[in-house]
């Protein structure tokens, strides 16, 4: 055996190089700003009871079929009949074909291998990033949900933000003189509850298809929508299939969040450059993920039975009245917001004419509300703030009283 030999460096020591752009992003992420906030004053008052309408988390317990599914799922794999070891990276047929039929009730119809089932859509928004060069434009509404930046910052990205604005309702609409690659659309909107109408949606489709862009669609709030003039998946535009990706979760449908579980849908017509996306994206995830678990797709398909969808909309049904409680304690205010009825966030604009961190500040002080600052969202968030829908019904009701008292007597 012969050995290699390492031919000693001549010049100075060579170290690992780093992704240096992940020293381009915030300091802190909000979140955590917000909760050594609230931390500090709950130390100061420790006898004072913090109402959270922060963080856009559940709180409702899973639908019971749901639960049944997963327990029933965990049985199966006790024996050895019913074991599961690796399953298709791309999600087993069954739950690929419940939602199928979940969007063909809505007169959309999906392929069964146009649909990959994921551990949720954070990373499918930052995994897909993966097919497109980096040298690509990025457009993203400002205000944003942070992931969205974040994301492209760390692979070095060029960003451009669609400025958003009280004026045009928060719905950021395309400009003929910017050039795009990759476009990022929320509706409904996180932050803002802000969601497109149809003609708006083909307007950014036609942008899309004209600049040969990308659109990423979140489509996490769809649940939400009850207003029929509004697209609840971007294939419902005309055009669509040939220019955008649709991302979705069961966290807020079905309350996964503490589960995970999601899908990406990516249509077949899709091709840049001479190369199927859809093809490209099925590669990517048998190389780089193994799948979600068995037991958690038999409890997410659950969710699409008759049982299922009956028990979810009990659950969306209490948080719509939440956000009804909160919109109309901020309507007896006089308080401009957007959301609250096709989303279970609240966008208001700050009383007083105060900035969005004084405004987080003066609503703990004076109420023990924890919100959200819009400019944590982006420069066009300042003087917004965002509120959800996901707490307590109870607690829910006593936060807007307080809200309510405490900007009366501004």
């Amino acid at each position: 055996m012969t050995e290699r030999v390492i031919p000693k460096q001549k010049r100075g020591k060579v170290t690992m190089k780093m992704n240096k752009h992940y020293n381009e992003l915030k300091a802190s992420y909000l979140f955590v700003d917000i909760a050594h906030k609230v931390a500090a004053y709950q130390e100061a008052h420790p006898e004072k009871e913090i109402i959270r309408l922060g963080i856009g988390d559940v709180t409702q317990p899973l639908a019971k079929c749901v639960v049944k599914a997963m327990h029933d799922a965990a049985d199966e794999m006790g024996t050895k009949e019913g074991f599961h070891g690796y399953g298709p990276e791309q999600g087993y047929p069954f739950l690929k074909q419940a939602i199928q039929g979940y969007y063909a009730g809505r007169g959309t119809q999906l392929a069964e291998d146009e649909i990959f089932i994921s551990d949720g859509a954070k990373s499918d928004l930052a995994n897909v990033l993966g097919l497109f060069d980096v040298d690509n434009t990025v457009l993203v509404p400002d205000p944003v949900y942070p992931t969205y930046v974040d994301d492209n910052v760390t692979d070095g990205r060029k960003i451009i933000y669609s400025r958003t604005s009280q004026e045009n309702g928060f719905l950021g609409m395309p400009d003929e003189n910017v050039k795009a690659d990759i476009i990022y659309i929320c509706s409904p909107n996180n932050p803002t509850g802000a969601a497109y109408t149809r003609d708006q949606l083909k307007v950014w489709v036609d942008y899309a298809r004209k600049n040969d862009a990308i659109i990423l669609y979140d489509a996490a709030y769809e649940c939400f929508i009850s207003d029929e003039n509004l697209a609840r998946s971007i294939f419902e535009i005309e055009g669509a299939r040939e220019c955008a990706i649709e991302i979705c979760s069961f966290s807020k449908i079905a309350g996964f969040t503490g589960t995970r579980c999601g899908y990406t849908v990516v249509p077949k017509e899709l091709e840049r450059e001479g190369m199927n996306i859809n093809k490209l994206w099925l590669r990517r995830q048998t190389t780089k993920f193994n799948g979600v678990p068995y037991v958690v797709q038999r409890a997410a398909a659950a969710v699409f039975t008759e049982s299922g969808m009956a028990e979810i909309q009990q659950n969306l049904d209490y948080y719509r009245k939440n956000a009804k409680v909160i919109a109309d304690a901020l309507d007896e205010c006089g308080v401009w917001y957007c959301g609250g009825k096709n989303s279970p966030y609240i966008w208001l604009r700050c009383p007083g004419n105060m900035k969005s961190w004084e405004f987080f500040d003066w609503l703990l002080e004076n109420c023990g509300v924890v919100g959200t600052p819009g400019v944590g969202f982006g420069e066009c968030g300042e003087g917004y703030f965002r509120l959800t829908a996901f707490g307590d019904a109870e607690k829910t009701k006593m936060a807007a009283e307080r809200i309510k008292t405490a900007i009366k007597a501004l």
